[in-house]
């Protein structure tokens, strides 16, 4: 039994890492499944400015009159003139009629658009974009002073 040597083994300090890499890899999977979700439906409160202009200062010259087109969170539309309800729940046509007809009479009236801040955000564009198609030159947004 002198020929019988029992063989050694080394001690070696070495990390298995294959289940950290599937461990890895389910988190990853978890992570891209549910990041869609979390993006979504961000609710925002529409900013305030402290460089607004008042309805007079954009107005300019005194004969000008100031034209606010409104839209509400159900999508009914308004129109009112230097602070003058002129229509309200009216079609968007008529709207866009309207707006033409205050323009021609007073070419350097400004135009705004208010939404409430419910107002989703697709409606005001669609609003905005119907305006530009009609032809009306310039129209701002309205927003709300800082206090």
């Amino acid at each position: 039994m002198a020929g019988y040597q029992r063989k050694k083994r080394k001690m070696t300090a070495e990390i298995n890492v294959v289940p950290y890499i599937d461990v890895m890899l389910v988190l990853l999977i978890i992570f891209m499944v549910t990041s869609p979700f979390v993006t979504q439906g961000v609710e925002v409160e529409l900013p305030k400015t402290e460089s607004a202009q008042s309805a007079q200062e954009m107005a300019g010259d005194s004969d000008a009159s100031f034209i606010i087109v409104e839209i509400d969170r159900d999508g009914n539309l308004g129109l009112s003139v230097n602070d003058e309800e002129v229509m309200r729940g009216i079609s968007l046509q008529d709207l866009i009629v309207r707006v033409k007809a205050e323009i021609s009479i007073n070419p350097k009236s400004p135009v705004a658009v208010g939404g409430d801040a419910a107002t989703p955000y697709a409606e005001i564009v669609l609003l905005l974009d119907e305006l530009s198609r009609a032809g009306i030159p310039k129209v701002g947004l309205l927003t709300d002073i800082k206090e």
